[in-house]
């Protein structure tokens, strides 16, 4: 029986009820359905709360989907205006460089910043490097590269929705008009403004290009340089992996710094002067190197979750570290809260 068959049985079994059959007809576009959240929201579990939303809102609303467009197209349109109406009740999500200038100095008595929606990182697993449709403009793992889903912060709802429909996802002017219900010209030109917010704030080359360029076994010894300079407490070994215009930031810590003299400074007085042991574990997350820090009170300790550090990376250097010190992103990533 082919999988066409297959599908309008499902669907006919669960406009009949069949919560079953349903399952069968979302499971294979959860984890792309999930992807495009997070984009529009720049939360895991604010991406995860919607996915659950939007898939009960079409579940409820099955009798309506009368197969003029795919399932496919349907299911984004539900999580796209769900997605809306979480963005518009929520607000925008932030980095550190959002909020203020950078720190000269360490500072060592920052407390979090827990007023601020942040944005957080994004477990990779399974997403592919292709294109979604021949016209798109981004693959889906430079979709969720950390400085273009930040960059999609500074949009309204509505040009969000719009980048993301046409130039990640491949769908038509007309399609997007009818998920947003408005026009096609004012598709066009939500289309327009966003882009050029987008290209002034993401870097050139992508993250992607960037990596495709190093191979993996060049990105992976980076990462594990920086995961085994905090390891051993060797800032030096730590400085001569940075750029010269590095910056680190730790969401929910709203100080940042920027340049080698100021980062060098921060680490050598905090990561590596404040924090007796250090374990890790190299992982990926929005499409880029990144290290699970574990902290501990000695060597001989058990080690508890502290960190997920996304690296960014210029040519063999790393131009950005992201440090999300929340424990409770682990979960999300699939690790341990400790480490022996």
């Amino acid at each position: 029986m082919s999988e066409d068959v297959l599908r309008t049985e499902d669907l006919e079994e669960a406009r009949g009820g069949d919560a079953a059959a349903f399952t069968r007809l979302v499971e294979p576009l959860r984890r792309e359905l999930h992807a495009h959240c997070y984009r529009m929201l720049g939360s895991t579990h604010d991406a995860e709360d919607a996915l659950q939303d939007a898939l009960l809102r079409a579940w409820r609303g099955l009798e309506r989907f009368e197969g003029r467009s795919s399932m496919r197209t349907w299911l984004y349109t539900v999580a796209t205006r769900t997605c809306l109406d979480t963005a518009a009740a929520r607000g925008k999500r932030a980095l550190p460089m959002d909020l203020g200038p950078s720190s000269e100095r360490a500072v060592l008595d920052g407390a979090p910043a827990t007023e601020i929606a942040w944005l957080g990182p994004y477990p990779d697993a399974g997403l592919g490097h292709e294109h979604a449709g021949p016209d798109t403009r981004y693959e889906q793992r430079e979709a969720v590269e950390l400085a273009f889903v930040a960059a999609l912060q500074h949009l309204p709802g509505n040009q969000r929705a719009a980048l993301l429909l046409f130039d990640v996802l491949g769908f038509s002017a007309a399609e997007i008009a009818s998920t947003m219900d408005t026009s096609v010209p004012a598709v066009n030109s939500a289309l327009q403004r966003a882009r050029a917010i987008v290209a002034d704030k993401v870097p050139s080359p992508s993250q992607q290009q960037t990596l495709r360029k190093l191979e993996d076994t060049r990105v992976r010894e980076i990462a594990a340089g920086y995961a085994s300079a905090l390891e051993r407490g060797d800032a030096d070994a730590l400085v001569a992996l940075l750029t010269e215009d590095v910056t680190w930031s730790m969401p929910p810590l709203s100080q940042w710094y920027r340049g080698i003299e100021a980062v060098t400074d921060f680490a050598v007085e905090v990561p590596l002067g404040r924090c007796p042991s250090w374990r890790s574990q190299i992982i990926t997350a929005n499409g880029q190197p990144a290290v699970a820090c574990y902290i501990g009170e000695s060597a001989g300790a058990v080690h508890q979750a502290w960190s997920i550090n996304v690296l960014s990376l210029r040519d063999e250097q790393i131009s950005e570290i992201t440090s999300f010190l929340d424990p409770e992103l682990f979960a999300t990533f699939g690790l341990p809260l400790t480490k022996p």
